[in-house]
């Protein structure tokens, strides 16, 4: 009923986690919900596709999210526009939507200019279009 696993984990997730916590200041970007153990570090533009260590450890490469937004965002079903609101994926039903409490009024907050270029390539390559 054990198991002995080898495994791989991202050097600096931690580093990235907490410059994510610093710059939301401990707050979900879009809910402000902040119980920080529910809070996901996550990657706007995916840790795999990055080019370098400076894109995936970017603060700007990055928000913190509730787990159901951080669910939604990192499998592409939302995405937010450069003013900061989420738009949600054609191939996600009203019904889901409405179950899970997003809405078109939620909203990132404190964006700034240099979190565009990452949110234009996960609306590009992550998010999921009609």
């Amino acid at each position: 009923t054990e198991i002995e696993r080898l495994v791989k984990q991202r050097v600096g997730q931690d580093i990235f986690r907490n410059a994510l916590i610093v710059f939301w200041q401990g707050r979900c970007a879009v809910t402000s919900l902040s119980v920080l153990p529910l809070l996901r570090a996550s990657h706007i533009k995916p840790w795999a596709d990055c080019e370098n260590n400076q894109e995936r450890l970017g603060v700007f490469n990055g928000l913190l999210l509730a787990p159901h937004l951080d669910a939604l965002f990192d499998g592409g079903w939302i995405t937010f526009d450069d003013a900061g609101r989420l738009v949600k994926s054609p191939l996600l039903d009203d019904a889901s939507v409405q179950l899970l409490g997003v809405n078109s009024e939620l909203k990132l907050t404190h964006l700034a200019a240099d979190h565009h270029p990452y949110l234009e390539y996960h609306r590009q390559h992550v998010f999921k279009k009609a």
